[in-house]
């Protein structure tokens, strides 16, 4: 009679390792389950600040507000470890537009300008209206094929970039370049969807906010010689009186008016005269600083600002602008030259005497610096005249 083999496993241990073996996937479970809690909750945190982000650009109110906005806080909330932006700025326009604006680039390390669209860094092939746009190119970082995209690279090195376009209807204005320490942060096979929002909200700020302070700049500037105009001189003064008692340096003012230029007007007519406005800005311009600034206030007649210069200091530059003008005649055809002399009244203010209400300080400064200019008109013309206080 054959007897069947009994199982050398206990009856009992069957349900007891299945019980372990669903407290094990229960347990793997909960922690899946935490894990993806975490992940839902660092995105939600990451979208929050991004909308955070995304609202203070939009409402930034000038391009220093922008930018510094951007470097100062996109490396936090997208935790990188390097953020550059590179402009398209074929004839310099918007560098010589910020500059008389007063913007700092020194303030600004890891922005940059480009003269073309190759210097930007993407396969852009043979373009035209209808190509589509580059992506981005996503990698690790070579440190001499990504020298210009990250000029100020960071003590440990990057790992890997992101290069993103910044486009507008189909134009590239730029690029925004994101650097981190990790190498797999940046892979050709993410998901750039989501940069590629993000460069695009500052695309959109970036030309909006340039565009502003392309009016602002034409709104306080000349538009015969390209100088400022007498609102912006006004504006800028009463900003000087205030840092000149900050800082305790001197300022100087000066009237420059073109002498007898009805006379000019009425030899050469009012297209020569212009052509005689121009160029007697230019001279003038070329004896400044760029810390200072020349305005025409009007008619013939310009206005200079000389930051931390005394009364020595104006007289002298002053007298090379007077020198300048009159020492060659303006071209106004190969044919046409004509002859041209300024005079000049000067008026300066030590820190001490810009104490008081910034209007009425101005308000004296200015006339004192007229005075000298009637002054000079009616001792011949062709003069620098310098206001020197009563003892």
């Amino acid at each position: 009679m054959t007897q069947t083999a009994k199982s050398s496993t206990p009856q009992h241990a069957e349900p007891a390792q299945r019980a372990a073996e669903l407290a094990a996937e229960n347990q793997a479970l909960r922690a899946r389950m935490t894990y993806l809690l975490e992940q839902a909750e660092r995105n939600h945190s990451i979208m929050t600040r991004h909308q955070a982000f995304d609202l203070d650009i939009v409402g930034a109110g000038n391009f220093p507000e922008l930018v510094g906005t951007i470097f100062r806080t996109l490396p936090i909330i997208s935790e990188l470890d390097s953020v550059t932006l590179m402009l398209v700025d074929e004839d310099s326009d918007i560098r010589s537009v910020m500059l008389k604006l007063d913007v700092v680039f020194e303030d600004f390390p890891d922005l940059v300008f480009v003269e073309d669209l190759a210097s930007l860094g993407f396969d852009l092939g043979r373009r035209n209206a209808y190509s589509p746009p580059p992506k981005p190119l996503l990698g690790m970082y070579d440190p001499v094929r990504h020298a210009r995209q990250f000029p100020n690279v960071p003590r440990g090195g990057l790992q890997s970039v992101a290069m993103v376009p910044l486009l507008r209807n189909k134009r590239i204005i730029g690029s925004l370049n994101l650097g981190s320490v990790d190498p797999t942060r940046f892979t050709p096979s993410l998901a750039t969807d989501f940069i590629e929002h993000m460069a695009s909200i500052i695309a959109i700020c970036l030309e909006n906010v340039i565009s502003n302070e392309m009016l602002k700049y034409i709104g306080l500037t000349d538009s015969l010689t390209g100088v400022y105009n007498r609102r912006y001189i006004d504006r800028r003064l009463l900003e000087e009186i205030a840092r000149a008692r900050r800082q305790g340096y001197p300022i100087s003012f000066m009237y420059v008016d073109i002498d007898h230029f009805k006379r000019v007007n009425d030899t050469v007519g009012h297209g020569g005269g212009d052509e005689v406005l121009r160029e007697v800005s230019s001279r003038i311009k070329a004896e400044l600083r760029l810390s200072d600034a020349l305005a025409r206030f009007g008619g013939e007649e310009f206005v200079v600002l000389l930051i931390d210069a005394n009364l020595e200091s104006a007289a002298f530059v002053a007298e090379r602008i007077r020198a300048s003008v009159a020492g060659s005649m303006i071209a106004l055809s190969p044919e046409l030259q004509v002859s041209v002399t300024v005079s000049i009244g000067v008026a300066s203010l030590s820190p001490g005497e810009a104490e008081g209400d910034p209007a009425v300080v101005v308000r004296d400064w200015v006339a004192n610096a007229d005075a000298m200019l009637y002054q000079a008109k009616e001792t011949g013309r062709n003069r620098v005249v310098s206001y020197h206080p009563e003892p």
